[in-house]
């Protein structure tokens, strides 16, 4: 069902208080707080807006109900598809990355993880998954992820780091569930989500069987801490806009013995397949960039050619280069977004898996270039987003003529666009909130030597090198001349396949 954003922020309120900030325990209604708690209500009430229906909104597999996009399974590739684009017109209203990904990710990865669990070791989790997936969407969750791992020495695995708290483990076994140690980091809007669903971060050893562990839990579990970093655009006292209203909240998460029921338990000690889950919602996550990354281009590439607007620049051919620079890094990440949903596979829960080649690509190709677009967007605004007077001087009576004076450039445009414009630039470029966010276009779903692992690990190069000899005319006595485009079939079948999808669509 769909819920109002009204109804979501009172559900939030009503949460124990379990976050501290500045060295004290806050609520959810902290000021701090609220900038990314709006990003959210922003996804509630897309959802009831007419025009994103059916993009922001779909049919629930399990009853027929409207549910928001954000509570879906992607059961066909129109749905990763829908995903991208809900995605990309998300950031498009608040101005960056607008969160709720993260919780659908998991959701997607654990059917089809908890699936392949129960076909391999005869266990319920998937049952278990199902009612959890049922009441996920009959109240329109929102749900942060935690992955990654504080991870101690980094050249140590799991089991032989000298704490072994420094990866989330199971400590005990009890009739009614399961206790959980540990921390999670860089866990982003942990303190307004409804619910936390918890991953594995890596692969694990029989040894380190109390490391695979997947779970999901209220955000107000007891046990359960939030050492919380809020970060916004600076507060707006006079020209308040619509991206000056939104922010995000990123923090350390303790698990102090926190007590999971078993129906909430979806991994519990399957070592072998820690690294599938992991991977599994690493690439659900880096399609999800494919979407995501591209919006927040889109606005970079907005404030760029509105800044050489004002200035009466926009014709010059240094601008058209970079503004064409910019599309193409927009457009080549969509595309990969949409290459990895075309080619996806099905797997044995219905659920479709995005091409990871394709995934991995569009991820890596977002984190090279995030602080290439933002350089981009510093050339041509110049330095004046450094050095823009308070918003204060441009509401003083004695200061503001000044302002609407020197302030001015391209004829036409009048000072308050022009202070408008530089002070989001600002925002954009040389706050904390910005640097916030450039460093989370390099590591967010993953840091670009994450993806390159990926792609090596799943492209068949050794399919090149056939090609290659057999352009060269070099024999190979181990191969078959069938053997030899076994790899170019494969392909071609799956292209096959995925045509017959969308012919059987006309």
């Amino acid at each position: 069902m769909l819920i109002s954003s009204g109804e979501w922020v009172e559900r939030q309120l009503r949460m124990k208080k379990n976050v501290y900030m500045g060295g004290e325990l806050v609520g959810r209604d902290h000021p701090l707080i609220v900038p990314g708690r709006n990003v959210i209500a922003m996804t509630y009430d897309m959802a009831q807006d007419p025009k994103y229906k059916g993009i922001c909104t779909t049919t629930s597999h399990l009853d027929g109900s409207e549910i928001n996009r954000w509570c879906n399974l992607h059961l066909s590739v129109e749905d990763l598809l829908i995903k991208q684009k809900s995605t990309r017109c998300g950031i498009h209203n608040c101005g960056f990355c607008m969160q709720r990904c993260m919780g659908n990710d998991g959701l997607n990865a654990l059917c089809v993880v908890t699936k392949e669990l129960d076909e391999k070791y005869d266990t319920d989790y998937h049952q278990r998954y199902q009612e959890y997936l049922k009441f996920f969407q009959k109240n329109d969750i929102t749900s942060a992820l935690a992955q990654t791992d504080v991870k101690g020495d980094r050249l140590k695995r799991p089991a032989d780091q000298d704490d072994p708290d420094l990866y989330v483990r199971i400590v005990d076994k009890k009739p009614g569930g399961i206790v959980v140690r540990g921390a999670k980091c860089h866990i982003t809007m942990g303190v307004y989500a409804d619910e936390m669903i918890v991953v594995p971060t890596r692969a694990m050893r029989e040894e380190e069987k109390d490391y695979a562990v997947a779970f999901a839990i209220p955000t107000d579990t007891k046990g359960l801490y939030f050492l919380n970093r809020a970060s916004a655009p600076r507060t707006r006292k006079f020209f308040k806009s619509p991206m000056s209203e939104y922010g995000s909240s990123d923090a350390f998460t303790i698990f102090d013995d926190v007590f999971v029921p078993w129906e909430r338990v979806f991994m519990c000690g399957e070592y072998q397949e820690a690294a599938r889950l992991a991977l599994v919602f690493a690439n659900y996550h880096r399609h999800a960039y494919c979407g995501c990354k591209p919006g927040v281009t889109d606005v970079i590439m907005g404030f760029t050619e509105l800044v050489a607007e004002y200035s009466g620049i926009e014709r010059a051919q240094h601008v058209r280069h970079e503004m064409a620079d910019l599309i193409a890094t927009a457009e080549l990440i969509y595309a990969a977004g949409i290459a990895s949903s075309v080619n996806a596979q099905k797997s044995s829960s219905g659920v479709m898996i995005p091409d990871p080649i394709y995934s991995n690509v569009g991820r890596r190709l977002a984190g090279e270039r995030i602080y290439h677009e933002h350089n981009v967007l510093v050339a041509i605004a110049g330095g004046l987003p450094a050095t823009l007077p308070f918003e204060d001087e441009f509401a003083n009576e004695k200061t503001a003529p000044f302002l609407e004076k020197y302030m001015a450039r391209k004829k036409g445009i009048s000072a308050e666009a022009i202070h408008r414009c530089f002070r989001s630039i600002s925002d954009l470029s040389c706050s904390g909130f910005g640097s916030v966010w450039q460093i989370a276009g390099v590591h967010g779903g993953g840091s670009p030597i994450m993806e390159t692992i990926a792609i090596l690990a799943n492209y068949d190069l050794k399919q090149k090198v056939d090609i290659a000899k057999f352009l060269a005319g070099i024999e190979y006595p181990e191969k078959s001349p069938e053997e030899i485009f076994r790899g170019e079939k494969k392909d071609l079948e799956r292209f096959r396949e995925h045509l017959n999808i969308y012919e059987k669509k006309r």
